[in-house]
């Protein structure tokens, strides 16, 4: 009787390191399978030339400083239409581009934008002879246009 205990022990100890087994293969072959980066026989060009000569263009982000030079010579003509506020996604299509701000207390001036937020931008206004760091509140800007 005893002996029937021991081997229904030992059988129950035996089916448990194997489901504990089994669920470790598992785990560490899904690890394996996360972590895997499938090799080629030509990895070794890749340690020997790191660049990859046909990578798809991508379009980099310009410096965030003021532009190299003045904006253009001509003001433009002021839309005849107003608008009730400015949209952060229109302006936002200004970004890193020359644009013309008319607000509403301030005098016109040529602005480059580098960051638009929910309510704001912020760039670079010229003032007549240099770039300065400006923001100022989408509500204040009754027009804007982009060059």
């Amino acid at each position: 009787m005893f002996q029937q205990f021991d081997r229904d022990r030992d059988r129950d100890r035996d089916r448990d390191r194997d489901r504990d087994r089994g669920r470790d293969r598992d785990r560490d072959r899904d690890r394996d399978r996360r972590d895997f980066r499938r090799g080629t026989p030509f990895d070794i060009f890749r340690f020997l030339f790191p660049f990859t000569p046909f990578t798809p263009f991508t379009p980099q982000r310009p410096p965030s400083g003021p532009p190299s030079g003045p904006p253009p010579a001509f003001i433009p003509q002021r839309p005849s239409i107003g608008t009730f506020a400015v949209d952060p996604g229109a302006i936002a299509n200004c970004l890193f581009r020359f644009t013309y701000i008319w607000p509403y207390q301030l005098r016109a001036f040529w602005f480059f934008p580098t960051f638009v937020g929910p309510r704001s931008v912020a760039g670079y206004r010229w003032d007549g002879f240099r770039w300065s760091y400006f923001g100022i509140d989408l509500r204040e800007i009754q027009f804007f246009q982009c060059f």
